[in-house]
Order: structure tokens, then sequence, then C-alpha cells
């Protein structure tokens, strides 16, 4: 089986050609529009907004993977989320047919549903609330189109929760890292529940779909369980780093007029700021979804949601 990624220089894909090779899976092409540090040897440059060249790429594949997304909270033109997310899936299906490639395992996201949702399942109503989620749902609304006249395909979505882990440098990451650096505070009452999902778990996962579920057009959240409150993420955090955790807790109010305050500095300085009001709203929402589907499956995490915790912060922050 040639296995090919589409996106995979980032994150999750150089974690995912990790387990692969792990797994004996060493027939892995990437495909991205920057260089893999770690795989170069296996990588080309290409874009999903380059059809013609994906298509030449492609020869020879029997499943793709597609990571590539935009997916930072302060993209811009916000034009980029449709133009990748959703036209690049249209020209990612259209070079895969040219080469009559049938199996593509895409990687959306729980950010379809919204924020402070009651745990939802895969069958629940999309209701996102930003236009990463808006550009993440359409893609998957073209995926749904494309299966009714391709039947034959083997089409997989997993909408994973928010991805942690070794290399990771997204909102988890700065939380860590305010909360190891000593700078922490609280905003809000921190009694709103968070799925998280370790990378470690999360590339597990797709390794095992691409191996045992080659039929059909299957939807799937994934999540780590326990879902942790925010106090408690935070305190286990600090123990683990054996740092002080503040008892004084900012009002969501003042938490949010913070927030729009270096909004308006990212503008002024043109500079990408960690901390925003989407971040402050997400930080303070309930972010909980349901992933008995994958629990029901005879997939097995390789890691417990506290050991992925451990491990990154071994890694990142030298936690004992």
């Amino acid at each position: 089986m040639k296995i090919t990624l589409i996106g995979g220089s980032g994150f999750v894909g150089t974690h995912l050609i990790t387990h692969f090779h792990k797994l004996g899976m060493n027939k892995v092409l990437n495909i991205d529009k920057v260089g893999s540090t770690s795989y170069p040897t296996i990588s080309l440059i290409g874009n999903v907004l380059d059809q013609e060249l994906l298509t030449e790429q492609l020869y020879g594949s029997d499943i793709v993977i597609l990571l590539a997304a935009e997916h930072r909270d302060d993209v811009s033109p916000i034009s980029l989320y449709y133009d990748v997310n959703v036209e690049g899936m249209k020209n990612t299906l259209a070079a895969m047919e040219a080469n009559g490639i049938t199996r593509i395992l895409f990687i959306s996201s729980v950010a379809i549903y919204g924020l402070d949702k009651n745990n939802p399942n895969e069958s629940s109503a999309a209701e996102p609330f930003n236009h990463y989620g808006i550009s993440k749902w359409q893609a998957e609304m073209v995926l749904e189109d494309w299966y009714k006249t391709h039947t034959d395909w083997n089409i997989n979505i997993v909408r994973p929760s928010v991805i942690f882990g070794e290399g990771n440098r997204g909102n988890v990451y700065n939380l860590f890292r305010q909360i190891a650096s000593g700078r922490f505070m609280m905003i809000g009452k921190g009694n709103n529940r968070k799925s998280m999902a370790y990378v470690g778990n999360v590339v597990a996962f797709l390794a095992f779909l691409t191996l045992k579920q080659q039929e059909g057009y299957n939807v799937y959240n994934y999540v780590d369980k326990p879902d942790f409150n925010t106090n408690d993420l935070v305190s286990l955090t600090g123990a683990l780093l054996n740092k002080p955790i503040p008892t004084t807790h900012i009002p969501y109010w003042l938490g949010m007029l913070g927030g729009y305050g270096f909004d308006l500095l990212a503008v002024l300085t043109r500079k990408k700021l960690s901390i925003s009001s989407v971040r402050v709203k997400k930080f303070c929402a309930v972010t909980i979804y349901d992933a008995s589907k994958v629990t029901k499956s005879t997939f097995t995490p390789p890691f417990t949601l506290e050991q992925g915790l451990q491990r990154m912060l071994e890694t990142e922050f030298n936690a004992i």
C-alpha cells in the first residue's frame, strides 16, 4: 500500500509518518507546500491549490490522507480558509479520480459543531462559529456529495478535538507555556469541561483506519477520555510542572475585554499574538464531544490522557 499524506510536514503529519514507520509501513509520500524537516527524503513540494501538479504527484498512490488546512485563528485574508480547505478538497478529489485512487482519509475537526454544545456525536447538527469550522464543514459536504456518485470509494472522516503533544505549538502548548512561566491567570470559573486528544493516540487511530476501515463512508469524533474541566487540567499541569496556580480568577467579561485589546494590538502591529478574543472565548467554552463510536470499535488507544500530558510536559518543559 502506497500512502500519500497531503500536508504532512506539520505537527500531526510528522507524528503520523513516524507511526507508520514504526509499523513497518515505509511506502509513504508527503506532499506539502513547505518542506519536512523530519522526513525530507520522502517529501515533495506541492499545494492543494495546484490541481495539475497534485495529479502528477499522486500517481501510484493507494490512499490519500488529507491533512492540509488553514486552521489558525488569525488567518488573513479570510478567503484562504475556503480556498485551501474547500477548493483544496475539490482539487484533491479530482486529482485522485484522475489517478484511479478510491480511498481518502480526511482530518476534519470538532469545530464544525460550534461552542458550548451538549456532547455532540457524529450525527449532531453542524453549527460552526468561525471560518475555520465553516470551511471544514463545507469540505465535508464536498465529500458527502462526491460519495453519492462514487459509492465504490472508501471515505473516512475523523473529527478530532484539540490535539496536543510533543512538537505542538497550538493553544494547548500556549496554555502550558503560561503555566510553566508562572504568569498564568485563570479566566472565568474554570468549571467548563474540555475534550482533548493526545497526538500519539490520534495517529494510532488514523493508522487503524488506514489498515482496517477500507470500505464505505465513515465519520468519527476522536477524543481521549475523561474530559477534564479547566480547573482540573490547569491543576494537573501545575502539579506536573511544580508551578503554583493563582487562586484568583479573572471575570469572563474582563478576560474578553483584554482579548479585544490584544486583537486591536495585533492589527496595529501586524503581528500574530498568542492571546486574542477568540482564544479567550474558546478557553472558557464547554467543548466536550461524544466519542463512543471509537470506543465501541476494536481500536485501543496506546496512551491514557494523563500519560499523554506527562509525555508532552516532559519533552517540552522538562517536567519530572
